[in-house]
Formats: structure tokens, C-alpha cells, sequence
């Protein structure tokens, strides 16, 4: 396994480089676009509520890796979006960076909406009663007490959005997976591959656990 590790450590390190930087990238579109469809979902407007509702469950039943090859096949060969990269591992990288986090937002709305629900019915009636409109009242008196009932589940989503960044390999962008598959060595070796790209997703994920389960504690709700 070392002698692996030496031979490999400067692509390794790479290749866990991109997967950081897909779940980082991901994580803040996921994040943006999960608010937003979690507040249209709670919209007292029943066409907004339509399309939030629509969209949680058209993307949480399609196949991630079939969203991905979308964006890449769909959105940028056939249609040539290229979203401003300048060579196809750019492209690609961005539009998996775009199909993980339309992918993740509709968990993150899901994760939102059931915080949205533990906050106490009087707390939007006294933001109305101060004259907020809805969506006053949702950012400034919901939201923040949603976000703080939900930290340790959404810390479970980042580190399910950190293993699903390895479908990015599907559209060739240089992650783990990828150099995983294309680390061509003996059979007596391919045990020790499976456990070095094992071992380094628990190094990304177990801290990111820990950290979420502190955070979690430390911004509870007192109820």
C-alpha cells in the first residue's frame, strides 16, 4: 500500500484536491438553491408551492449520474453552454459542480422545510403582526432558527454531496473515482487501491461528521 501511495502520492493528492473543491462549490449552490426552493415550497402562494413541490420531486427520483451526463451531453454538446471554461476539463468540472448542486438542493429544501416546521407558529404571527410580508418574515425570523435546528442534518447531506462528487467521473472530471479506475496495477494491488480512496473519503467525512455533530450541540434550540 505505501509503495502505492509513493508512486501515486502527487495524483492522489490531485485527484482529492478536485473532489474538495466540487463538494466545497457544490455545497454553497446546493445550499443557495435548497433556500430557495424550500421557501417556495412553504409559500402561501399555490403556484409556488406547486413548482417547489415539482421540482423536490422530480430531482430526488431521478438517478444523480443521469443529471450529470445531462449537463454535460445535453446542456453542453448539443446545446454548447460552455459556462465560460475554456478547455473540456473546465467545462466539465463546471457543469458537474452544477448538476451536484441541483442534485443536493432538493435534500437541502427537504432538511429546511422540516426545520421550518419545529419553528413555533406564534413566531410568524408576531412578524406579522409587526407588518412583514412573507418574505421578510421568512428571512429574518424562520429561517435562522430553521437553520439551526437542521445543522446536523444538513452536515449529513455535505458529506453525502462528498461520495456523490465521485459520479463526476461519469463525464471525465479528474476526482478520486477517476484516477481510482485508471490506476492500471496487479490484481494483489487493486485491494490496496479500494483501500487507500476508502480511507481517504473517511479523512474527508469523519471530521466533517464531528464538526457538524459540534456545531449541531453547540446552536441547539432550546425548547
Amino acid at each position: 500500500m505505501f509503495d502505492l501511495i509513493s508512486r501515486y502520492d502527487d495524483q492522489i493528492l490531485d485527484a482529492f484536491w478536485v473532489t474538495i473543491q466540487l463538494t466545497l462549490l457544490s455545497s454553497v449552490g446546493a445550499l443557495v438553491l435548497g433556500t430557495i426552493v424550500a421557501g417556495l415550497r412553504v409559500s402561501p402562494v399555490p403556484i409556488a408551492r406547486g413548482v417547489g413541490t415539482a421540482y423536490v420531486t422530480l430531482i430526488r427520483n431521478t438517478p444523480l449520474t443521469l443529471i450529470i451526463v445531462f449537463c454535460s451531453l445535453g446542456l453542453y454538446s448539443t446545446m454548447g453552454l460552455t459556462l465560460g471554461g475554456e478547455t473540456l476539463n473546465a467545462i466539465n468540472f463546471r457543469w458537474a459542480i452544477v448538476g451536484l448542486s441541483v442534485y443536493t438542493a432538493a435534500f437541502v429544501c427537504e432538511s429546511l422545510r422540516s426545520g421550518i416546521n419545529t419553528v413555533p407558529l406564534g413566531q410568524s404571527e408576531a412578524g406579522r403582526s409587526l407588518g412583514l410580508g412573507f418574505s421578510q418574515n421568512l428571512r429574518l425570523i424562520v429561517l435562522p432558527q430553521a437553520f439551526r435546528a437542521v445543522v446536523a442534518p444538513l452536515g449529513s447531506v455535505l458529506i453525502a454531496l462528498t461520495k456523490n462528487s465521485t459520479i463526476a467521473s461519469a463525464i471525465g472530471v479528474a476526482e478520486a473515482a477517476a484516477l481510482m479506475a485508471t490506476m492500471n496495477e496487479t490484481e494483489a494491488d487493486l485491494l490496496a487501491i479500494g483501500a487507500i480512496f476508502a480511507l481517504g473519503f473517511v479523512i474527508l467525512t469523519l471530521p466533517t461528521g464531528l464538526f457538524f455533530g459540534w456545531l449541531a450541540k453547540r446552536f441547539e434550540v432550546a425548547r
